[in-house]
């Protein structure tokens, strides 16, 4: 199973550049890295990420994450998946640009589902 990650292109630059990374703020200040599901993710862009171009999707299968990789209650009770460890840019399996639609919604894609 593949869990997201979306990032703002200066923290895509620095997971890049250094390989790993402990998150975006939010990550930072909550302690884990917030990841989402298929499901979850247009929501989580809806949500966290309105009206943002330029942002980079990041898919990571769920079980190379290990122990670390925690399914947690978050909006309305959903469990979300928390990564309580840096992600490794080897964890990552792929990434896509997520590109806004003329009507200002993400567009996901297709391999998602």
């Amino acid at each position: 199973m593949l869990v997201y990650k979306i990032f703002r292109a200066p923290e895509w630059a620095a997971f890049e550049s250094a390989g790993s990374t402990a998150g975006a703020p939010v990550d930072l200040a909550d302690g884990f890295i917030h990841f989402s599901t298929a499901g979850q993710a247009p929501e989580t862009a809806a949500k966290h990420f309105a009206g943002e171009d330029g942002l980079v999707l990041v898919a990571v299968e769920a079980d190379r994450l290990g122990t670390e990789l925690r399914w947690e209650p978050s909006r309305g009770g959903a469990l979300f998946p928390h990564l309580y460890r840096e992600l490794d840019a080897t964890d990552v399996s792929w990434t896509r640009p997520l590109q806004l639609s003329p009507d200002g919604v993400h567009v996901f894609p297709g391999e998602m589902a």
